[in-house]
């Protein structure tokens, strides 16, 4: 069944011990297909959401529904893939073990299945020559490629990247943006933390967050009314300065 929207929040809101307000009522709604970039400085939130959106923290207020699933629930695990901020690849293991590990616990059952997709996977991220490489003896830009693949083994409908270009080179992070922009093309719905605000210009919808509150949401390229000089920095604090 078709849904609206691939990801909805109501009034989400999660507070730490000592008052810490992570995420201020949040609310958003994200239509399938969306390459969404959250953009903020370190502490504005976008971690707290996206780790909401993957299941990895619960006790929060208010609502979140993804594809019409009802948050917390392990209901839509089938279709969700995660790429954390940090690597969470086993380094004793080969790129194509680490893919098929992924691939199993995220519920492709048939060995032939996995085979095919890892296939899939490597051809996608450039990683074919690296297959019976292992993941300790990978450059930090490989690893990054080999977590990408680990969280699309399953064809995941959405994809929730958390700072997935951090440290990579110029080059690397233009080919990552490249697979991102496919990924979406064909369905999928895609949110990317960052705080790199040049990389704005590749997403579809931006939304603002600063201090755990959304400042704004919509299409780039309607947010794009006050750019200059791609300077999407200055954009970011004319909407603090409100």
């Amino acid at each position: 069944m078709a849904h609206l929207y691939s990801i909805e929040l109501r009034g989400l809101t999660k507070t730490y011990p000592h008052g810490v307000h992570a995420l201020q009522s949040i609310d958003l709604a994200i239509e399938p297909g969306s390459l969404v970039g959250v953009l903020g400085p370190n502490g504005s939130g976008k971690s707290t959401m996206v780790k909401i959106l993957a299941g990895l923290i619960q006790g929060f207020q208010g609502e979140a529904h993804i594809e019409g699933i009802k948050l917390p629930s392990r209901a839509y695990a089938r279709f969700l893939g995660y790429m954390p901020q940090q690597t969470a690849l086993y380094m004793e293991l080969s790129v194509f073990q680490n893919l098929d590990f992924f691939g199993s616990i995220s519920g492709i059952t048939s060995g032939r299945e996995r085979g095919k997709r890892i296939d899939e996977v490597l051809r996608l991220l450039d990683l074919e020559e690296k297959r019976n490489e292992p993941a300790e003896h990978l450059s930090g830009g490989m690893r990054q490629r080999l977590s990408l693949g680990c969280a699309l083994m399953h064809e995941p409908r959405i994809l929730l990247l958390d700072e997935p270009t951090v440290g990579l080179d110029p080059e690397l992070r233009l080919a990552f943006w490249g697979y991102f922009k496919r990924l979406a093309a064909s369905g999928a719905t895609i949110i990317i933390c960052t705080h790199a605000f040049d990389e704005a210009k590749h997403c579809s919808h931006l939304a603002f967050l600063k201090s755990g509150r959304l400042l704004r949401y919509g299409a780039t390229a309607d947010l794009a009314g006050g750019l200059r000089n791609g300077d999407w920095e200055a954009v970011y604090m004319a909407e603090v300065s409100k």
